[in-house]
């Protein structure tokens, strides 16, 4: 059974109660004196405790998505990073493929409330690959649409996480396809990612000296992969980035460093600089410079403000982001338009981020038919 299916959470569930139901019938028999009794009751709530646990991890990781799987569990690597070798022809293997239909639910069939397909993305020019979820809109196949261009909206999880959790937990495309059929939005096409590409390294969407070049993917890869095999607009500053926590992060800096491309960008909960810790390593190779440009406060102070539009999501009780996130907000000059969305309460979890999203949503699709300034 996969890490994050129900089955393995209720067959644990399950298992629990089976082994309650043993600890009761088994604990006269062992409640005796000496080492061997006192070794047996042990040995019991042990039992009890490991299953009991179990249940309480693999709930959690279905609800935060630490792990996608067995491999990633063990620390086996689950994704692979390769560069794309020219075929026998001469030619490259495409940017995008897509690995089939996800079925999320949507009400209707394609043409109706559109559909989500499972892609893999490689980048030409960092080398890096990535999995994830395209959702298109209805009219993408409708008769009388077939040249239309759509606009696009990247959106990002958080680190650690999948890029299901858009899906299952966010409910991202299913309040996309809700807008779009309710005609509250234009028809959009939402890219659906995780931040990280290297497995086991949370790369912060940085291009790491000698290392990954995670931004450039973000920033050019991605995008070009996505217009090569989608309808996709090529205006300036017509694509749009949405994320929480890490991926908000991401966002937000997505649209900063290249707005020629992304001319709006939401973080919800987000970080404002990208922390080194175990998982990172030394993303900056000791540069003070560098670690300077990914300060996203630094760059609001220090360098030309871009023309972009950005939210910024935060709760003033519960967040410990509510006031870097004023801080950005101060900091911001014309032509860069910040908006931001606080709470009284709230916090750094899927429920708030999952309320959030409808009202992003709406906003994105607002900024990105503004004019570019």
């Amino acid at each position: 059974m996969a890490l994050t299916s129900s089955s393995l959470l209720w067959a644990l569930a399950l298992g629990v109660l089976v082994v309650s139901g043993l600890v009761l019938w088994l604990w006269p028999r062992a409640a005796r004196g000496g080492i061997a009794g006192w070794s047996a009751r042990i040995g019991l709530l042990l039992v009890a405790q490991f299953a009991l646990l179990s249940v309480l991890l693999v709930g959690a990781n279905r609800t935060f998505g630490f792990y996608s799987s067995w491999a990633e569990l063990f620390g086996r690597a689950s994704s692979q990073q390769s560069l794309n070798e020219a075929t026998g022809d001469g030619k490259r293997p495409p940017a995008l493929t897509v690995k089939g239909v996800e079925s999320i639910g949507l009400k209707g069939t394609k043409e109706v409330a559109g559909q989500v397909e499972r892609v893999d993305i490689r980048g030409p020019l960092t080398g890096l690959t990535m999995s994830g979820y395209v959702y298109l809109p209805p009219q993408y196949y409708q008769r009388g649409h077939e040249q239309e261009k759509f606009p696009v909206v990247v959106a990002v999880t958080g680190q650690p996480g999948i890029s299901k959790n858009l899906i299952t937990q966010l409910k991202v495309p299913q309040s996309v396809s809700a807008a779009v059929m309710a005609k509250k939005i234009r028809p959009t096409i939402y890219v659906l990612v995780r931040p990280s590409l290297v497995p086991g390294r949370d790369t912060n969407c940085t291009d790491v000296p000698g290392g990954p070049q995670a931004l450039t993917f973000f920033n050019q890869d991605l995008p070009l992969a996505v217009a090569a095999r989608y309808r996709t607009t090529d205006a300036p500053g017509s694509w749009g980035a949405v994320g929480n926590s890490t991926g908000g992060y991401c966002a937000l800096k997505f649209a900063m460093t290249n707005p020629a491309r992304y001319g709006a960008a939401a973080g919800l909960s987000a970080d404002y600089f990208a922390r080194q810790d175990r998982d990172t390593g030394d993303l900056y190779d000791r540069s003070a410079k560098l670690r300077r440009e990914s300060d996203l406060i630094w760059r609001l102070k220090n360098r030309p403000a871009p023309p972009v539009s950005l939210l910024l999501s935060s709760s003033k009780q519960g967040e410990a982001n509510y006031k870097p996130t004023l801080d950005f907000a101060a900091a911001a000059k014309a032509p860069t338009r910040v908006a931001q969305l606080i709470r009284e309460e709230g916090g750094h979890n899927f429920q708030t981020w999952r309320e959030e999203y409808p009202e992003v949503i709406l906003w994105l699709d607002r900024e990105l038919q503004r004019p570019a300034s």
